[in-house]
């Protein structure tokens, strides 16, 4: 599998290289010898990515988080964020009709259950990696997902590339 990858054109490029360097260190090069073949200086890297993948296997290619903050929110968390997002707002309640980034960071904020720090940007960022999009009608949608009007009514039409689309 890893020589399938080291030679894959549709491959993120930093899966094809470190797919090339556990290759090489794995047919006897060194962590050295591997990295310059690649066009890297460092050994330090290649060593703990040969360590990452005897651990985790295949999944070691994955790129890891990349420093700076720590990732705040867990996966509970951010189906709390979807979770209060698909409910419809209530007018008396959440003092709007269509949710909007403070809307919903107010309503997060003030729940019993809710995220007592969530700015707008990560509840964006959450609901983005959930694929929906922000819409010129201020609300936001499904990816790929469009209500259009017929003789017979509304009618909601999926694009079959979406999901193809999504990042």
């Amino acid at each position: 599998m890893l020589l399938q990858i080291s030679h894959a054109r549709s491959e993120p490029a930093a899966h094809v290289e470190r797919a090339k360097l556990i290759l090489a260190v794995t047919t006897g090069a060194s962590s050295t010898a591997a990295a310059r073949a690649v066009g890297r200086r460092a050994n330090d890297p290649v060593a703990d990515l040969v360590r990452r993948f005897n651990q985790k296997g295949l999944p070691a290619i994955e790129p890891q988080h990349g420093g700076g903050d720590r990732i705040q929110y867990d996966p509970l968390e951010c189906a709390r964020v979807l979770r209060e997002f698909r409910r419809s707002p209530d007018r008396e309640q959440d003092g709007t009709s269509v949710w909007s980034l403070t809307a919903l960071q107010r309503a997060l904020r003030q729940a019993p259950d809710g995220l007592p720090t969530i700015s707008p940007y990560v509840i964006g960022q959450i609901l983005h990696d959930a694929g929906y999009t922000w819409q010129r009608n201020r609300t936001w949608c499904q990816t790929g997902e469009v209500q259009r009007k017929r003789k017979s009514g509304p009618v909601t039409v999926t694009d079959p590339d979406a999901e193809a689309n999504k990042p």
